[in-house]
């Protein structure tokens, strides 16, 4: 049977180099970095060059990257020292973005009794910056956390809209930046973030690693106690391997960007284009099918399908080894709508089943022609 991976977005497939560069470190550089003799200065030197490297990509200083487990972990770590050290009294954010940024604001108000904003959506899901101006004008000591790429439906914020009024009205502002870093370019000295949050993963690196970029003399306290590992912002003994892992896995990313953007790119325009072709009616979330102002590693798609036979649609995708899915990988196993796609359509199309297809550069033409077969079958079976 064929198998077709199009959920990228949930995670990708480690890169070739990547896993070689991390077996070369398993064998030869497994000294704990904390450690004084030379096996622990080989694995400390090895940490510090990767810190340097990721700094780099983002014009960065090497003291502004904490490595920790993943996107979930920066995003706890810079939300909850916000609240608990730095003296913010609010959160700003939108009913859009990832649990690890709703379900812990959530958390910090119940903790904290700090207020909770939500800033209004239109109907395909974009900011309302007009709205969010008016937040911040009315906002004591607030601290703004909204997604660079929506990972569902994949629209993509005016980053730097958001950190000049984040400036202008002194407030602090966090992104969840999981779903770009690899794929887009970050200039720290030209965007005004105070904290954001990526996860190797979901750039062809291994799971268990991502970073929390911290701006110099932020004041952020650490989230997890212990040893003195990354200057004291977050206990444990680093995962070298890992921690190479991702390095090679972002300059890969970042070296081939350019050329791979392209491919991909043309990947989820023929998608659109053959799906509008074969299924008549066919819809798109969000601003997905806007190739200027959605992300061009996905798309979210609205079927024309009986709400009777919406709960199958998967289960059949998956029988023809096709992966994909309804929404985060993280909320996998929850009976519920999507809160993304609750929170912008409307209840008729909300009793129509909605996938998110993403792309990766070992997405090829013939993968889409065979989805879009098994899709049109489906929908006219």
């Amino acid at each position: 049977m064929k198998q077709v991976y199009l959920d990228n977005a949930a995670t990708t497939a480690v890169r070739e180099q990547v896993i070689e560069r991390m077996t070369e470190v398993l064998k030869h550089n497994f000294g704990n970095a904390s450690s004084t003799h030379s096996f622990g200065r080989s694995s400390k030197a090895l940490l510090e060059q990767c810190r340097k490297n990721i700094a780099n990509y983002f014009n960065a200083s090497a003291s502004e990257i904490v490595f920790t487990s993943g996107g979930t972990e920066a995003d706890n770590l810079a939300l909850r020292s916000a609240v608990r050290d730095l003296g913010c009294t609010e959160i700003i954010t939108s009913t859009i973005e990832h649990h690890a940024v709703l379900h812990t604001s959530e958390q910090l108000q119940k903790e904290y009794g700090i207020a909770l904003s939500f800033v209004d959506l239109d109907d395909c899901g974009s900011i309302d910056y007009s709205h969010l101006e008016v937040l911040l004008k009315g906002a004591k000591q607030p601290i703004v956390s909204l997604m660079h790429v929506n990972n569902e439906i994949g629209n993509i914020l005016d980053i730097h809209r958001v950190a000049e009024l984040c400036k202008n009205h002194g407030a602090l502002f966090h992104s969840d930046c999981v779903q770009s870093v690899g794929h887009f370019d970050l200039d720290l000295q030209l965007i005004q973030l105070d904290f954001f949050a990526a996860s190797a993963h979901k750039f062809h690196g291994p799971k268990g690693v991502g970073f929390c970029y911290v701006r110099k003399e932020s004041g952020l306290k650490p989230l997890i106690f212990g040893g003195e590992q990354e200057r004291g912002y977050r206990a444990g003994t680093e995962a070298i391997h890992n921690i190479v892992g991702m390095d090679e896995a972002l300059k890969t990313a970042y070296e081939n960007l350019d050329k791979e953007r392209k491919y991909i790119t043309d990947i989820k325009a023929y998608f659109i284009e053959k799906l509008k072709e074969s299924i008549p009616g066919v819809s798109f979330n969000g601003v997905c099918e806007d190739m200027e102002n959605s992300t061009y590693t996905l798309v979210n798609v609205c079927l024309p399908i009986a709400p009777e036979k919406a709960p199958m649609l998967q289960f059949q995708l998956d029988l023809k080894g096709i992966a994909c899915s309804k929404g985060s990988a993280c909320q996998s196993g929850s009976s519920q709508q999507s809160h993304v796609l609750s929170a912008i359509l409307s209840e008729d199309k909300l009793r129509q089943p909605s996938v998110r297809f993403s792309f990766s550069i070992f997405t090829s033409r013939e993968d889409i022609d065979y989805v879009v077969d098994v899709l049109n079958d489906f929908v006219n079976a």
